[in-house]
This record gives structure tokens, sequence and C-alpha cells, in this order.
């Protein structure tokens, strides 16, 4: 199996380097991550909103050292806000943060992580639109999901994401789907030990649709986060079981990846919304994306031959 190779090599500064320093990379980069600053993707926002598709943007970077660094990415998320706020796009874009991003994991990273989110939420809400915490690896989840308690007080639209192969997270969904939650479910993305998730992929796409109808049938707001097209079609019927209508679920799927199948949900009436990254530290991201489907591997090394 590739994918925890390539897990253990997107925490490589070796790795980085090499990578990073490959003439190809850049091309194939641009495929998943379409821009460095907030001006290289307004023309994005733009064409994908105008195709009826809605959006998620996360600001990439995840290295995060000092308090300084942490105060630049919440800089960098409420100057999204501006441009969003401008464009007279805040009920069409929303945003995704990693709180490790924010200084969650500095000294009283907990406090920290949460004194820099709260100002993009309360941003995000000004202008219509709001803010889903991403999931990283399980020993930051029990922080992620206290700092999402606390934000929802004050702003409950606030989402969360939550990773169908780790153990926990069946009763962490029935703790969450109540009325007015927004949880997007992923497979998960993070190198994690047999003690907490499932290793193999059949157990955790039965764990995916165990969480899913658990969500499905329960009073929140699911965001179903796959491109696979077999658990999109058992998502649309747990909605039908459920007796969802169309606007009381979406679906959510990468920039870069399947976006003909984008287009198809939304003209079915499907909310669909485009997770989009951008910015300079897009290494972790992009290996994350290797990780996950031996197809986007295949195209990376292809390129490489062809290009190299």
């Amino acid at each position: 199996m590739l994918g925890p190779v390539i897990l253990a090599a997107s925490r490589s500064d070796r790795m980085r380097r090499l990578i990073s320093a490959a003439p190809v990379t850049k091309q194939v980069v641009d495929r998943f991550i379409p821009g460095e600053s907030v001006d290289d993707v307004v023309p994005i926002i733009e064409e994908l909103t105008g195709r009826g598709l809605e959006l998620t943007m996360d600001v990439v970077g995840e290295d995060i050292t000092t308090p300084e660094q942490a105060a630049a990415a919440r800089d960098a998320y409420l100057t999204l806000v501006d441009r969003l706020r401008d464009l007279g796009l805040g009920e069409r874009v929303e945003m995704s943060v990693k709180l490790s991003m924010f200084g969650q994991a500095l000294d009283g990273g907990h406090e920290l992580a949460l004194a820099n989110v709260r100002p993009v939420v309360e941003a995000a809400a000004a202008i219509g639109t709001t803010v889903t915490l991403d999931a990283e690896d399980h020993t930051t989840l029990d922080s992620m999901f206290a700092i999402h308690e606390e934000l929802r007080k004050d702003f409950p639209q606030t989402g969360c994401v939550i990773q169908a192969y780790l153990f926990r997270t069946e009763a962490d969904a029935r703790r969450l789907a109540g009325a007015g939650s927004r949880v997007r479910l992923v497979k998960g993305a993070y190198k994690e030990p047999a003690e907490v998730a499932y290793q193999q992929k059949h157990e955790i796409d039965k764990a995916y649709v165990r969480v899913l109808r658990v969500l499905m049938e329960g009073e929140g707001y699911p965001m179903v986060g796959s491109h696979d097209p077999r658990l999109i079609s058992i998502a649309q019927e747990l909605a039908r079981q459920a007796g969802r209508k169309l606007d009381e679920y979406e679906f959510q799927m990468l920039y870069g990846i399947r976006g003909d199948e984008h287009l198809r949900l939304a003209a079915e009436g499907h909310r669909m919304r485009v997770y989009t990254a951008y910015g300079t530290d897009w290494y972790g991201y992009f290996m994350r994306r290797l990780a996950e489907k031996p197809a986007n591997l295949r195209f990376f090394a292809r390129s490489l031959v062809s290009k190299g």
C-alpha cells in the first residue's frame, strides 16, 4: 500500500526539498491548488460559482512554529473574507480552516487557536457565510471539538469535519448530529496507527456508510466529502430513506478531481461544494491528495516522466 508511504513522506523535510525542486512539480500542483494568493484564485471563485457550484476555501499551511505565523494565518483568512464581501459571494463561498495553522500545536495552543479563529468566524458571519473546522490527526481532535463547541455558542452555523477511518467517529457523529449542526464526513487522510483507525479500504468504506447513516438520520446538515461513485450513490439513497430534500445535505469534492461530476451533481439539483485550496505552503496538502487516491499518484508519476 503506497498511501502510508506517501503520508510518511509528507512529514519528511528531505522529500519536501526533493519534490519542491522538481521542475514539473508546479505544473502538477496547479491541478489541485490553483494559486498562491487571493488575487490568483478570484477568477476561479467567479468561474465555479458562475457554473452553479459552491466553494469552501482553504488557505494552505500547517507548519506553524511561532505565534506570529499563526497571526499571519488568521490575517490571510480575514483578507479572503474581505474579497468575498467585495465579490458579493458570501452566501456561496465558505471557508475551511485547520487549527494547526492557527497555532494549536504551540505552547498554550488550544487557547491561541481559539483566539485566532474566532475573528475569522465573526468576519465570515458578517458577510453571510461560515467556517468549517477541518479534522487533522487524532491527537488534535479533542481540542478541535472543544473549540467547535465554544464557537457554536455564538455562531451555531460553524461546521466541523469527522473522519470515517477512526474508531471513535461513529460516537462523535451521534453527538454532533443534532439540530443546526453542519458536519462534513471524509474517509481520512492522515497516517494513523492501527490502535485508533481502520487500515483497510473495505473497512473504511463500511465505516463511512455507518457514520453517514447516522448523519442522514440526524437533525443536522450532512456534508458528504467523497469522490467515490459508489459512496455518492449510497449517500443519495440514505438521504432518500431519511426523507431529506436536496437542499438538506450537500456533496463536497476537491478542486481538480472529478470536475465533470461536480457539474453533473449540481445540474441534478444537488448542492455541490468544491474544496479549493490556495497558498504557498502547499506541500502537506499536495502529498495527502496523492495518498488518498492511486490515480492522483499515477497522474503525478506520468507527469514526472513526460515533463521532467
